[in-house]
């Protein structure tokens, strides 16, 4: 079949190399003009290593992983170490790896044939399904009939907007916000990973290799803003933390509203009952985000993307059994995913002084 996948991220990554492994012919398009490299580390969990195995990319994924969340710090104004935050309490198994976004993407797109495009500066704008294809037209003027399309677009995601529906129908929000920006490396003193709590403000430093970054969480009710401009993200991050100059914010701020790339977002997850309608399915946070406190979205992108690549090799001839095995066998994995994710928030950013004592407690119980 001819498949348009929509995004270049994991999980449109993971969708083109796998259907292109089942004989299919795969276009990608991007509406960045390039791969997203920026962000903090990801882990691949549980299931997802055995299919980065299959996939053909797990010897190298394990051969550029890391090890920054071996050791996390919760600090004072002092920089005094309140607690650690122990290995078991952000991995799932020995086998979690911990990997570089920018050095998964790279892996992936190398692993992507040369033969099926990627076409960055994209988008679709509009579809139309008939019931034995999918008419396209895209953000260029262009247009293109295609088998199948595959919306791995991201929380996002415009290809679930057209197909099943704004998204505040389905976005459910956490409760939190976060923010990364790039620090210089000499930011990051000693290798330390080092995280500073007011209530329900976090503040920190982390880093891997000769990278450095400044990390932010917040709790707050649902703002209403363009996800898209870069300069009201950075006016709501200004505001919460303003007149916060304990601890390095004031510097970590800085690093922030210098950032062209500054990576700002609610922490919401994506619940829905079908993941595919028609001749369109999604993949990856478009269908079913954890949020990032989960820890899960990279391994639900690998696994979400191997598994809808089996059923359409299963039942090439029978594209809505298809789907419904692909979401038969994923949901599983999703549920368990996003039940995670409310601990994660409570963990690292507590809501009162007195609950930031309460975990700083906890954790120095568990370290001894």
């Amino acid at each position: 079949m001819r498949i348009l996948v929509s995004g270049g991220g994991v999980a449109g990554l993971s969708a083109g190399i796998d259907l292109v492994a089942g004989g299919h012919d795969v276009t990608l398009v991007e509406r960045s003009d390039h791969l997203r490299v920026n962000g903090s580390p990801i882990d691949i969990r549980g299931e997802s290593i055995g299919v980065a195995e299959e996939m053909g990319v797990l010897g190298q994924i394990r051969a550029r992983r890391i090890g920054m969340s071996e050791r996390i710090e919760f600090v004072d104004a002092s920089d005094r170490i309140l607690a650690e935050l122990a290995a078991d309490e952000v991995n799932d198994t020995a086998g979690d790896v911990e990997i570089p976004r920018e050095d998964l993407v790279t892996i992936l797109r190398a692993a992507l044939p040369a033969a099926t495009p990627l076409i960055f500066g994209e988008s679709i704008v509009e579809l139309h399904d008939d019931g034995a294809g999918v008419d396209v037209r895209f953000s260029s003027g262009t247009s293109d009939r295609f088998d199948l399309v595959v919306g791995a677009d991201g929380m996002h995601s415009a290809t679930r907007r057209l197909v099943f529906g704004p998204e505040h129908l389905f976005l459910r929000h956490l409760g939190f916000y976060t923010a990364i920006a790039a620090l210089p490396p000499r930011a990051r003193r000693d290798g330390r990973n080092s995280m500073f709590n007011l209530p329900g403000l976090m503040s920190g430093i982390t880093g891997y290799q000769d990278k450095a970054l400044a990390v932010f969480l917040f709790r707050s009710p649902w703002i209403d803003y363009d996800y898209r401009d870069l300069d009201a993200q950075k006016r709501i991050l200004t505001d919460v933390f303003a007149g916060q100059r304990d601890w390095r914010v004031g510097e970590l701020l800085e690093a922030a509203l210098a950032d062209a790339e500054l990576y700002f977002d609610s922490v919401s997850q994506i619940d829905m009952d079908a993941w595919h309608r028609g001749r369109a399915v999604l993949v990856g946070d478009a269908a079913y985000c954890a949020s990032p406190l989960s820890g899960r979205g990279t391994s639900l992108a690998l696994t979400g993307a191997w598994f809808l690549a089996e059923a359409l090799r299963e039942h090439p001839d029978d594209v809505e059994r298809a789907f419904a095995q692909y979401e038969r066998l994923q949901r599983p994995h999703v549920l368990r995913a996003q039940a995670t994710a409310a601990p994660g928030g409570d963990l690292l950013a507590p809501p009162t002084p007195e609950a930031i004592d309460a975990r700083n407690e906890r954790l120095r119980t568990a370290s001894r």
